[in-house]
This record gives structure tokens, C-alpha cells and sequence, in this order.
């Protein structure tokens, strides 16, 4: 292995008999013999289509994928695939994330990571997932914060502990989103055939339990690790108040959180200039967290 190699196409599940892949980035330079943290990357689109090398078309132009920022920044970097909603229903979704974070954490030695410090990140349903993971979700609608329980994922509950989490405009409430959808909202989640009811097998609104289910907020307590939240404020896909409402309850419970919320900007960073600012703006903050949280382990 080389500092800065790009190791692509891992397997590292096989649900139902069908492969998922990752990507590994192993960060820059040079060899060390200290070992370096991770971050964990799911991909958006909706939980219905979205590839793992790609953050949208914004970030997609940059020079520097956020991936190679990341690695240059002395971290290792994992970009997993999950199963999609027309291939399984929640919690696959889930239990995919979480069987990338232990695919991880059993190789650490491997890839010279630090198992203390492998950190979740994602942007859109990406985003959901990794709440949903930093909060100990287990797939069955409760907690897994010792590692104690096998939630569905071959007894590796355990290992899919992350000790930060980083989120892009994620949906983090399906009951209430909704209603919270902005007046030029290109969709809502209630909406028959909306993105969300796929997720799920049901609209939101006819199936509150199964929403709540998939919903990072139900799963805030004081096991939460720091959270660092980015939004636009004009989201017309994911309402901002889907961040200002994790980010409140994650604040009382205690938990350590940070929310950008980026004036103007739609999903995936577009700005009605078509400017990269906000993209690149988060981007930096993004790394900027994760690099605090790796010096403070």
C-alpha cells in the first residue's frame, strides 16, 4: 500500500447474496507508524439511485475531490455503497452503513486506522444514514450505544460505533417533513411516491410508526457523539428545518453540535449564481470538524 493510493471496488458485504463495494482512500503523506483516522462516507440520491465516488455536481468540479481534500488532510477515507430503496426497504439502508463502519473498524490494522477514530459522514440520504449510525440506531427501532446487541447486522453491532458524525442537508424527521417543506418544495416527503415512502414501503403520513423508525431525531439522547450539521436555506428538497430540529434536540440532550446553515443555497450547495461558494465553504468546514475532533481523541 501507498500513502495517497485509491483502492477501489472492496467488497465488504453480501446481503442476499449481492455484493456492495468501497472505495478506500488512504491519505497522503507519507508512511507513519501512527495510526490515522477514518471517515466514513454514504452517498446521496435519494436512497433510490447516487453513486459513491460523488458528493453532486458542484463538488463533482472541484479539482480536489472531497475524498482527496480529506486524505490529504492525513485521513483514511471510506465511500461505501448501500442498498437502494427499489432493492430493499428500510432498515437495509441501514444496516448496509453500519456493516461498512465494521468492514472498517475489522481491518483497521490492515489500513493502519485508528479504531477510536473513524468518524461517519454523508450528504442527502447519505446524511441519514450517518445520523442514523452516529446515534446507535440498530435497524430494529432502538439503540445499540455499547455494542452490546447484534441489530440485525451479524453481531457487529459493536464495530459500527462512530465517534463524530458529519451531515449534509439530511433528512433527520420523516413524520414531520412534510409538513416543514418550503412553499416552492419540488417535492414533499408525504407525497405519494415521494422518495421518502420508498424508503419505507409507505407514505410518511400513513405510517408514523415506520417513519419515526427511519427518523435520526427518534434516536437522540446523551450517547450522542458531536454532530457537525450543514443546510441551505433555500432547500427546496430537504426542509433546513429537517437541521435546525436535529440540531435542538441534539443540544438538549447535551451532545456536542454544530449547525452551518448557508443563506440562499438549494440542495447539493446550488446557489442561483451557479458559484461553488457554499460547496467549497461546507467542504472546509466539514474537514475543519473532523480534524478537531481527530486532535481531540
Amino acid at each position: 500500500m501507498t500513502a495517497g493510493q485509491v483502492l477501489r471496488g472492496i467488497e465488504f458485504s453480501i446481503p442476499g447474496g449481492s455484493p456492495l463495494l468501497l472505495d478506500l482512500y488512504l491519505p497522503g503523506g507519507g508512511s507513519t507508524q501512527v495510526p490515522v483516522p477514518a471517515v466514513v462516507h454514504f452517498h446521496g440520491g435519494g436512497w433510490r439511485t447516487g453513486e459513491r465516488s460523488s458528493l453532486g455536481p458542484v463538488t463533482d468540479g472541484f479539482s480536489l475531490t472531497p475524498f482527496e481534500r480529506l486524505a490529504a488532510a492525513g485521513f483514511a477515507v471510506v465511500s461505501a455503497d448501500y442498498r437502494l430503496s427499489s432493492e430493499a426497504v428500510f432498515p437495509a439502508q441501514l444496516l448496509d452503513a453500519r456493516a461498512a463502519v465494521s468492514w472498517l473498524r475489522s481491518h483497521a490494522a490492515d489500513y493502519n486506522v485508528d479504531p477510536e477514530r473513524i468518524y461517519a459522514w454523508g450528504d442527502s440520504a447519505g446524511g441519514h444514514l450517518a445520523c442514523l449510525v452516529g446515534l446507535g440506531a440498530d435497524g430494529s427501532g432502538g439503540y445499540d450505544v455499547d455494542g452490546s446487541g447484534d441489530g440485525g447486522d451479524g453481531g457487529q453491532a459493536g464495530a459500527a460505533r462512530v465517534a463524530a458524525v458529519a451531515a449534509w442537508y439530511a433528512p433527520t424527521d420523516l413524520v414531520r417533513m412534510g409538513a416543514q417543506a418550503l412553499p416552492d418544495a419540488v417535492a414533499t416527503a408525504d407525497d405519494p411516491g415521494s422518495r421518502e415512502a420508498l424508503l419505507i414501503g409507505a407514505r410518511p403520513a400513513d405510517a408514523p410508526e415506520k417513519a419515526a423508525a427511519a427518523s435520526p431525531l427518534s434516536y437522540v439522547g446523551g450517547h450522542a457523539p458531536p454532530f457537525f450539521l450543514a443546510h441551505g436555506t433555500a432547500d427546496r428538497f430537504v426542509p433546513p428545518a429537517q437541521a435546525t430540529t436535529l440540531a435542538a434536540a441534539l443540544e438538549a440532550s447535551g451532545a456536542d453540535v454544530e449547525l452551518h446553515l448557508i443563506e440562499g443555497a438549494d440542495h447539493m450547495w446550488l446557489l442561483p449564481d451557479e458559484s461553488p461558494a457554499a460547496a467549497q465553504k461546507v467542504l472546509d468546514a466539514t474537514i475543519d470538524f473532523f480534524r478537531r475532533q481527530a486532535r481531540a481523541s
